[in-house]
Formats: structure tokens, sequence, C-alpha cells
């Protein structure tokens, strides 16, 4: 008897009603299981939906990942390795070489992945079906899985390793060069630990079914697309293929990024208001994109709306919180603040992400250290203190909010979760994917733990044997706060595509415990945020493995190879570009290699580790007030959880403070640009058409995602090769890159001159603000 639906439970299914439709007419017979009873309250899902037991109970993932697995698909194949070891060569190298010049270009993971499925299917076509070694070189057609593999190799280590920037930094500001197997040790101790404990934690974030990881769903779905996979979850909607669709996307997608990204660039910072009224500096200060609050509202770049995550990956409910956040913090609370003058703000530009001295001049690092880069008290007293804009100050207080709010929500509301996940194996989930996937032989947790030890040993060796001024009992700390935070913060990314930082926490707590030492401070907040950082990539790479059911073990060794071949071409790279090119980081650098990253590196280096927080947050000091978002952190979510227990189906089921805390953390550099835009385009396409045309979005709403990023992104490649590069950015300097399109946005105060934005007061010369004495 086929299964019955209310109007309600229809709706609450989405695609489910239209599955079983479909199925009827195949003969095809499911398990119904009683409505979900989640582990823990689920924004996610709806409690009253009837779920399958051979599909994911996730209309988001339904559309994305099929159900179904073949175990003798090809993967662990001569052919995926040579691909995926060669885009784990050129990747980094490339990025690398870049990372240091201005203005730059990445080349991501999602081009990687285009561009191996030609690739493959090539290899497939034209070599010959021989054995070497014992090994097939062409094992048949390229599979899916196959794609997966080399896809997570390219991703592994394609940005620059956080560690190469520590490197730099002490040769440039510190005068410090030590030998390869220095900077080798200590990247690969920061890249592979965090690995390590993504592994021990992935029975939390990775086998439970609630942890969707909604990035990994645009790129599921690309592999199927590319791969012309058919599943039941994509449902039965009729109109043109997903193929066709992607491929207009893209060609769309790339030919439209020509106008706000060389031709028409005012398209892409469309801050319209501050065009009637350039010199109107409170107008600007509220409306504009640069150095401003962005209330224009419109971009016409897909690269600025996704400049925090693509909308249309991330759920509507998370996105809302960070619209409520933004709007609270960012549009009311922020110009409350600045225009009253608190901290001395309006002596500066409302938004910036420098650091300014009571001139209201950029402050200058140099006039307060010794010969041996340590912090002069007299030099300092003379000077200045330090201030911030007043949404960098913001930033700051939201980064200590967010701290404890996600221990605190983890605490109470993921709590049953965890235990149950300590003591379930992966064939005993709720969930088809991981009934799949328990199939296949297992990672041994020794051999994250052999991984652990060695990389561990890495580390000790190489802040123990050359002077780095960070103490063992420092580094063992800085992991210790890398694993507690990983499956906190790694349960709220998997549910709303947002990750909590630890960058300022870290910089806070090394900055209090050893004071003057720029050296350990770096460090300290490498093992510290980076390690959870790239547990947290690993752990979303195998959730992409456990969704394409790739191999766990193949998976291990391809993330453990990738990473250490991307590091040492990195290392390799950044060494020879020091040896070779003249001037390397020097601001007048001819070819525009000045090391942007490395100075803003440098600089918190000596604002963290030698000026030091006790000057800027402890009692007495300007920015005290701060430390207060701590404890508001802490209980905005036990309010939440009350609220929750007294009206457990209201809409306040949706509120997560950690994501409203954190969301915003991009500001600044990022403004209203970024974000409002973002989240109306996550409520059009998220809770509009998710609602009202569900079959349309099932079948296109990740496709269209993953067209328009990789439109965008082979777009800017082209674009930088092609007419930015070349000639050091001289082409078009006389004509196209003159024109008004090109010109009115930065003709304005939110602009200021060279960009850096314009304060409501300006300091008079020779005069200062802040306190008299510090």
């Amino acid at each position: 008897m086929p299964p019955t639906y209310s109007s309600e439970d229809r709706q609450s299914a989405g695609s489910l009603h239209d599955k079983h439709a479909e199925d009827a007419e195949k003969n095809v017979n499911h398990h119904l299981v009683a409505p979900l009873e989640p582990e823990f309250d689920d924004p996610n899902i709806d409690p009253d939906a009837i779920i399958l037991d051979d599909d994911s109970p996730y209309p988001e993932v339904r559309s994305a990942v099929a159900n179904t697995d073949d175990p003798e698909m090809p993967v662990n194949t001569m052919r995926a390795w040579v691909i995926g070891i060669v885009w784990a060569i050129i990747l980094p190298g490339m990025n690398q070489f870049f990372f240091f010049r201005y203005p730059s270009v990445t080349v991501t993971g999602i081009v990687a992945q285009l561009l191996s499925y030609p690739l493959g299917r090539l290899w497939a076509y034209a070599l010959p079906n021989v054995k070497l070694f014992g090994i097939s070189v062409n094992p048949g057609p390229f599979t899916v899985k196959e794609h997966v593999l080399v896809t997570i190799m390219a991703n592994v280590g394609y940005q620059s390793a956080y560690a190469t920037d520590i490197v730099a930094v002490q040769r440039v500001y510190y005068n410090q060069i030590y030998n390869f197997s220095y900077q080798w040790m200590v990247v690969m101790s920061t890249q592979m630990i965090g690995f390590s404990i993504g592994g021990i934690a992935r029975r939390f974030l990775v086998a439970p079914p609630s942890m969707i990881w909604p990035a990994n769903l645009v790129t599921c779905a690309l592999f199927n697309t590319l791969h012309s996979q058919h599943y039941a979850g994509m449902g039965n909607r009729g109109g043109i293929s997903r193929e066709w669709f992607f491929l207009y996307v893209f060609l769309g997608s790339f030919f439209w990024y020509f106008f706000p990204g060389y031709i028409f660039q005012a398209l892409s910072y469309f801050t319209w208001v501050c065009w009637i009224v350039p010199n109107n500096v409170v107008v600007n200060q509220l409306f504009g994109y640069y150095n401003g609050l962005g209330m224009s509202l419109i971009t016409f770049d897909w690269s600025q709306i996704t400049y925090i995550g693509s909308p249309l990956a991330t759920p509507w409910w998370a996105e809302a919180n960070v619209a409520v956040g933004f709007v609270f913090f960012f549009w009311i609370l922020t110009p409350i603040l600045y225009y009253t003058n608190t901290w001395y703000a309006k002596f500066m530009p409302i938004s910036t992400r420098t650091s300014y001295d009571n001139t209201g001049h950029e402050y200058n690092v140099t006039r307060i250290l010794t010969p041996e880069s340590t912090l002069d008290i007299a030099k300092y007293e003379q000077y200045s203190p330090l201030f911030l804009s007043m949404t960098f100050a913001m930033t700051y207080g939201l980064s200590f909010a967010s701290i404890t709010a996600t221990i605190m929500h983890t605490v109470l509301f993921f709590r049953k979760q965890i235990w149950i996940q300590s003591r379930r194996s992966l064939s005993e989930q709720p969930d088809v994917h991981a009934r799949l996937m328990s199939k296949y032989p297992q990672v041994p947790e020794w051999w994250y733990s052999i991984i652990f030890v060695t990389m561990f040993v890495f580390g000790v060796i190489s802040i123990e044997v050359w002077n780095t001024q960070m103490p063992v009992w420092a580094l063992v700390l800085a992991l210790i706060i890398a694993f507690v935070y990983t499956i906190p913060v790694g349960m709220i990314q998997a549910i709303t595509n947002q990750q909590v930082g630890l960058n300022v926490i870290t910089e806070l707590i090394i900055g209090y415990a050893l004071p003057g030492r720029p050296i350990a401070m770096m460090m300290f907040k490498t093992y510290g945020y980076i390690t959870m950082a790239q547990a947290l990539q690993f752990t979303s790479d195998f959730k992409l493995g456990h969704y394409m059911k790739i191999p766990p073990r193949v998976m291990f060794w391809a993330q453990v190879l990738a990473a250490a071949i991307g590091g040492t071409v990195q290392l390799g790279v950044q060494a020879w570009m020091f040896t070779n090119i003249k001037g390397m980081c020097d601001p007048a650098q001819p070819d525009g290699f000045i090391c942007p990253s490395t100075e803003v590196f440098g600089t918190a280096s000596i604002i963290w580790g030698v000026i030091g927080p006790q000057r800027q947050f402890s009692q007495g000091q300007i920015y005290y007030g701060l430390l207060f978002f701590f404890l508001v952190g802490a209980f905005c979510p036990l309010a939440a959880y009350l609220v929750a227990l007294r009206w457990p189906n209201s809409f306040l089921r949706y509120v997560n403070f950690p994501v409203i805390f954190n969301g915003t953390s991009y500001i600044p550099p990022a403004s209203a640009l970024n974000y409002v835009p973002w989240a109306i385009v996550g409520f059009v396409f998220n809770y509009v058409i998710r609602r009202r045309h569900f079959s349309w979005w099932t079948k296109y709403n990740y496709i269209l995602s993953a067209g328009l990023d990789s439109g965008v992104a082979v777009s800017i490649i082209v674009v930088y090769f092609a007419l930015q590069y070349p000639k050091n950015g001289a082409i078009g300097k006389n004509n196209i890159l003159t024109w008004w399109g090109n010109t009115v946005s930065t003709n304005t105060a939110d602009f200021g001159p060279q960009g850096a934005g314009t304060p409501l007061s300006a300091v008079p010369p020779g005069q200062t603000f802040g306190p008299s004495t510090w």
C-alpha cells in the first residue's frame, strides 16, 4: 500500500513525495521509518518529516549525493595518483609564487576539479591498457571515484601553508634565516598535527548523518553532474539536464565576470549612494563598501557575494543568524559607538583593518622597537598607544564572545550527540551513507597516533633547537586548545557552514602568557589556530569521501602524501623567491612582490607579541570593555537553551549564538557588500524557491552554485594572466582603466586617500587624540 501524506507532511518532506511517486512507477518499495528523533535539536531537519531508511533524512544531501555505491569501481589507480600528485605540486607551487605578489591570484581547487575531468578522459582514451610494475596504466573509463581522489589531493595544500608566513616574517622582520630543516619541520608539524586530530574526531564529525557539511554538497553535485550520475534524490523534474544547465551557467558566469572584474569595476563596488554625494563623509561611512558599513546593498559581482562562502550552499536559517548578527552589531551598535566617539573612534575611518597612532596615521611599529625587535618602553610611552577602527574593535569583541559561546552551546545542545557518537560504530549509524561506507576497512586509530607523535616531535625539535622564544609547555597548551575546540567548532561548521576561528583567542592567551616574544606569538597562534583549521579541512575532505564512497584508507594516504608534497613545494618556491628575486618584500619591488600578507602577519606579531594585549585589554586600558564579550558569549547560549526548553517548537530553536557572534568575523576587510547580497541570495534560493519550487531547487540549486563558482574562478585566472599580470598591469592603464565606470567608486570619501578611507574628524597637524598617559 503506498504511503499517505497530509498536506503538512508533503511540505515538510519536500521531495520525498515526488520520490515516492517516481519510484512507484519503477516498482521500487521503500522501508518507511517513524518520524525522526534527532540526537539534538537539529535546525536542518523537520521533526515531522517521514524518513526513508534507504536515503538521507536531509533533502539537501539527497539532492546532491547518490544513495548507492559500486564497491568494484576503480579508485586506487595509477591514473588517479599521477594526476593527483601533479596537482599537489602545481597548485601549491603556483599559489605560493603569487601569494607574495600584489595584485595576486589564487588557483582554487574547483579549477583542478574541472580540469581533472578532461585529463582523466584523455588518459583513458590515449594511453594503452598495459601494466607497469604489475599496475594497470589504463584501467578503463575515468571514474567518479578517481576524480574525487584527484580533487582531494589538489585541495589539501593548494592554499599557502600558514606557517610559511612565520618563515617569511622571521626573515624580513627579525633577520632570522634558519635552514630548510627547521622550515620543513615547522610547516609539516603545523599541517599534519591537525590531520591526525581530524582523523581521531571523524566519528563525531563525519559518520553522523546530521553532520552534513553543506559546502561539500556543491562539490558532490558537480562530480555527479560531470559524470552523468543519476539517482533518486535528484527528483523527477523535467527541463534541461544538469549537465547542460551547468555548462550554460559556467559560460555565463565566465564571460560576465569580465565586466565587474575588469571592464566596469563599479559593478563590483556598486556604492551608488556614495556616487551621488562623494564627499559627504557620514554618507560614505554608512553606505560605502571600501571602508564603510555598506548600506548600499547591491553588487553584481559573484566573487564579492561568495567572499564569505556560497549562499546557495549555506542553510537559510544559518544565513539568517549571520544576517541578524551583522545588522545588530554593525548597522546598529557600531554607528552608535562610532558617532559617540567611543574609544576615540571618530578620529579613524569607521571600518579598516589598519592599526592607528594618536595622530590618526597608521601605527609605525618600528618606532617602539629595540634593535633586538623587543619593546622599548620609553619609546612606546613617548610615541602612542595603539588604536583600532570601530569595526575592527567590534570584531575582536565578537571573537571573544564566539569562543565562550561555542563551548557553552556545545555543552548545552550537543552533549547527548557527542556521548552517543563516542560509543557508536559506523555500521550502527542511522544513515545509508554510513552503512555503505562500513563495508570498507576503516583507518586504524594508531595510524593517526603515529602521525601525531611524529609531528609533535618535529614541533618540539623546531622550537627547541632553534631560537623561537617558545617553550615546550606553550606548544602543548596550543595543541590542547586546538583539540578542545575541534569537535565543538566542527559540529557547528558541519551544520551551519560557518567556522569559528581561534586566531584572536590564541593571540590573546600567548600575549598574556609570554609577553614580548613575537616569534613565540606566531608559533603559538599557528599551532593553536591552524591545527584546528587543518583538522576541520581534513575532516571536511573525509566527509566528501564519505559521500562519494571513497575507501577511507586510500583517502588517508592521499591526504598525507598531498599535504607533505604541497608543503615541501611551497617552501622550495619560497626559498627560491627570496634567493633570486631582488628586493623581495620591499614596498617598492618593481614586479609587485611586496608580500602584503607577510606585512600583515609581521605587524600582528609586533602588536600582539611585542606590545601585548595587556596594554590594550587589561583594566584601565582603552579596549578593556571588550573583555566583557566573554561573559556575553557564555550567557547568550544559556538563555537560548532555557527559552528552547520553554517553547521547543518556536522559531527560537533556530537561534545559534556562535554563528551570530562569529558569522561576521571577516569584517574588516569584508563589509555589507559581502554580507547583505549573500543573505538576500540565500533567502531567495534556500527559502523562497526551496519552499515554492522544491523540485527545481533539488535538481539545480547546487549545480547553479558550482557553475557560478567555476565560471568566476576560471575567469579570474584569465583576467589576471591576460590583462593584469603582463607589463605589471600597464595594459589599459590610459584607456579602459580610467573611464568613469572604473573610477567612480574610488573617487569618494569611502575610498579616501590611497584607499585608506576618511575619518569623521581629522586630527589637526601637530595635535593628537586619546589619553594623555598610557
